[in-house]
């Protein structure tokens, strides 16, 4: 499996903590809740963004790398059985099972970002990367992505030929990423609370 080859599609996803890195790595498997989950999961590996509370040396950045293996629906509770009574217990989870924690070759920085959800990009952008902006698609790369994902969500079973709405290439990668919901008549902005 190892490090992502340069056609890989990526989602960069949060990790939140010391503790869910070493869920990660020993157990192998990383979880998003289903509320927040970008729309499209399917990819062929995670990288993860280290939050601050990994210290002065390690935060505000992306180390490791995982190939996807799979992922299944579960509540929390199934995921942390010695947490009955946590507020999120019985809220469902998407479990994705990793390969191995590969470390990258140089750690992608966030330099002027701090937070992140989920962001998608490609295993040579991953490779070469030395900020998180240089992570991010642009130009006719995003046309490629767009289909790309497409792609990925028929295959999946999770899309079924074009939208209701007439959406712009943007507002296409912001509903697969979540940021954009569907009400059936409308689109809504998701202030991700």
């Amino acid at each position: 499996m190892g490090l992502p080859v340069s056609t890989d599609l990526i989602l960069v996803g949060v990790m939140p903590n010391p503790h869910d890195l070493d869920i990660a790595r020993l157990l192998g498997w990383y979880r998003i809740p289903l509320r927040s989950a970008p729309k499209l999961i399917d990819v062929d590996h995670l990288a993860f963004y280290q939050t601050g509370a990994f210290g002065e040396e390690q935060r505000w950045r992306i180390q490791f790398a995982a190939a996807m293996r799979g992922h299944e629906l579960v509540r929390r509770v199934d995921l942390f059985r010695d947490q009955p009574d946590h507020p999120h217990a019985h809220e469902e989870y998407y479990k994705i099972t990793l390969g191995p924690l590969e470390s990258l070759p140089h750690p992608v920085l966030a330099g002027g970002w701090k937070r992140l959800t989920f962001l998608y990009t490609t295993g040579a952008r991953l490779l070469s990367a030395t900020t998180l902006n240089d992570l991010v698609i642009r130009d006719e790369e995003r046309t490629i992505l767009w289909r790309t994902l497409r792609e990925r969500a028929v295959s999946g079973g999770r899309y079924a030929g074009q939208p209701e709405f007439s959406l712009s290439l943007e507002q296409q990668l912001q509903f697969f990423t979540g940021i954009i919901k569907e009400t059936g008549t409308e689109w809504l902005v998701d202030s991700f609370d």
